[in-house]
């Protein structure tokens, strides 16, 4: 006759009890994913180095680029016209919407340590110290005009796209007052613009 081994009905047991939890098993909850911490911003270039290297240039080459001349000669009409003049177009107007990001991020200064202002002296234009004091004093008013500027870089993009002269013409205006109107708060308030005489 045979013998069960004493451990048999134990382990019948344990398997039983394991086996009855299975039904009741329960999938862990999924967690939200870590949040990225944000990236770690070098500022290496002054508002005066985004203003003259990159938004002045892409500026000029958009204003420059579209125009009418009357001589006595005739009316001579200047635009894009190939796809590679029209793709420089497109580079200058995302280099100054992109530019106009860089000008809003915080603790950006007016200049870097050891330089100097491009146009002191120049009557009118304040002092590297006072430009960075209204800067700093009204901060919001500063990205919301550098905001504006973006805006204007974006008309300008569409038409670019669309090979819009006239809304070229248009955005350029609007780029030319979005940056005068800065500059006479933050750059030259206290400039003095000579009347026109009759």
């Amino acid at each position: 006759m045979s013998r069960t081994p004493a451990w048999r009905p134990s382990l019948i047991l344990a398997l039983t009890s394991s086996l009855s939890g299975c039904g009741q098993f329960e999938a862990p909850t999924p967690q939200p994913p870590a949040k990225a911490s944000p990236a770690p911003f070098k500022l290496s270039a002054s508002i005066q180095d985004i203003m003259s290297f990159e938004i002045e240039p892409s500026a000029e080459a958009l204003w420059e680029s579209v125009s009418t001349t009357v001589s006595a000669e005739g009316t001579e009409e200047k635009r894009p016209q190939t796809d590679e003049e029209w793709r420089q177009m497109r580079r200058h107007a995302i280099t100054l919407i992109e530019a106009a990001n860089l000008l809003m991020m915080d603790g950006r200064k007016i200049l870097a340590p050891g330089q100097a202002m491009a146009d002191e002296g120049v009557q009118g234009v304040l002092a590297a110290t006072e430009v960075q004091a209204k800067i700093d004093a009204d901060h919001p008013s500063f990205v919301q005009m550098a905001a504006l500027l973006q805006g204007t870089g974006e008309q300008m993009l569409r038409a670019v796209e669309a090979k819009n002269v006239q809304g070229m013409l248009d955005a350029g205006e609007a780029i030319d007052e979005a940056c005068e109107s800065c500059h006479l708060v933050f750059w030259y308030p206290n400039q003095v613009i000579p009347e026109l005489e009759d």
